[in-house]
């Protein structure tokens, strides 16, 4: 199954970028966002959300690589 972005339609292949959409709206979500637009979504900067998956990844989360 290919995801993509639900706005800008961008095929979405990361493991990170697919958990991050996980985690934040949980595990039966259907509409996914690309770091560039979760990050507009979120008015936040890719790299906090980056730094969030870092946090999520040292807290023994099994959606990130």
């Amino acid at each position: 199954m290919k995801i993509k972005c639900v706005i800008c339609n961008k095929e979405i292949k990361e493991k990170n970028v697919i958990g991050i959409n996980k985690k934040l709206f949980g595990a039966e979500i259907v509409n996914y966002y690309c770091m560039d637009c979760l990050a507009d979504y979120l008015e936040v900067t890719v790299d906090d959300l980056n730094d969030k998956i870092e946090e999520f990844k040292d807290e023994g989360c099994k959606l990130f690589e």
